[in-house]
């Protein structure tokens, strides 16, 4: 079913997963309307069984409308539907990496997005007093200090969902650090992640650098002090409509590793323990996740979500040819990346 354009979504400029749809909506050059705050009440809109941002609403099999979330499946129902300055690569390796990155982004760093923002006190009164009045810019000033205090109390109670607490906190923060030099580097090289056109792992990483980078003071200032290639590069992404999407844009996957074997090594030292811990405590039925990270211990409850990314990531792969296996296999040999392709 082609869909209607403009796309009509929900979402808040605090919520990196909006912006990450609104980059990737700009640089595809897909007309959108982005409904904030209460538009989507006003029009009558459906309801999300799960209330996140960003939610589409897009005709289902029989033309109804239905409130969809979750970014990486909508990117790739997008590139169906739309041709042209498509973010996924053509060759299924690169396709498998950058589905790798694109996770990573989306479920690891967001990790360091959530415990910045409700763990330091500078970070607490900023999002606490902007966060609201960007969905409510209407509101009485006494009522917005009332949802201030409420957003407040609310997050900083559930920091533990994500894994934010004082035992892991280090854990995050140094991975955080590590990230971006290495992402310094690799731009300094090239402009995105693979190559000069941006794939859908660069939308992602972007997302969470809205907020890191771009609006909680503690990791902004780390950003600007240890990245500012970073920092600015952010700014870049926001809109790339003007990129020329080369055809030859994309890297070959000979030079893959030369390109990302910091970036998959990053990933292999702290997203795959967490992800292969947390996939054996659901097996075992346990409500908390406990291993070891990057040589420190790190607890938090099991998170059903990434139970199931380790399973995409795994269909993914079992979807490569034997001789796309073998490649990516050599590609993340030394990574730490091995068991999420090895054990599929």
């Amino acid at each position: 079913m082609t869909l209607p354009v403009p796309l009509q979504f929900k979402g808040a400029p605090g919520s990196p997963y909006t912006r990450k749809m609104l980059a990737l909506l700009r640089y595809r050059r897909i007309p959108y309307k982005l409904l904030i705050g209460d538009q989507s009440t006003a029009e009558n809109l459906p309801e999300a069984k799960v209330g996140l941002l960003p939610t589409f609403y897009l005709p289902n099999g029989d033309g109804k409308l239905e409130a969809v979330v979750d970014s990486t499946p909508l990117i790739r129902r997008f590139e169906q539907d739309f041709s042209g300055r498509e973010t996924i690569p053509a060759d299924p390796v690169l396709t498998f990496i950058n589905y790798l990155l694109e996770d990573y982004g989306d479920e690891w760093l967001t990790k360091a997005m959530f415990h910045y923002r409700w763990y330091y006190d500078a970070d607490i009164q900023k999002a606490g007093k902007i966060l609201p009045r960007w969905r409510g810019l209407n509101e009485s000033s006494q009522q917005l200090d009332k949802m201030q205090a409420y957003v407040a109390e609310r997050q900083i109670t559930r920091l533990y969902v994500v894994g934010s607490n004082d035992i892991t906190a280090p854990v995050i923060e140094d991975s955080y650090v590590r990230f971006l030099e290495i992402f310094d580097k690799i731009i300094e090289k090239q402009t995105f992640m693979f190559g000069n056109r941006p794939s859908s792992a660069d939308f992602a990483i972007y997302a969470q650098l809205t907020q890191l980078a771009k609006f909680d003071p503690t990791p902004a200032k780390i950003c600007l002090d240890k990245a500012p290639r970073v920092y600015a590069w952010t700014d870049v992404v926001d809109d790339l409509s003007g990129n020329p999407a080369d055809a030859d844009g994309f890297i070959g996957r000979d030079e893959l590793g030369d390109v990302l074997s910091d970036m998959l090594t990053e990933v292999g030292r702290t997203y795959v323990p967490a992800l292969l811990a947390n996939a054996q405590a659901m097996m075992k039925g346990e409500d908390q996740m406990e291993t070891t990270i990057d040589g420190r211990q790190w607890v938090q409850p099991t998170f059903p979500y990434q139970g199931k990314c380790l399973q995409w990531i795994r269909a993914m792969f079992n979807e490569l040819s034997e001789a796309d296996q073998g490649f990516v296999q050599a590609l993340l040999n030394g990574t730490g990346c091995e068991p999420l392709v090895s054990s599929s």
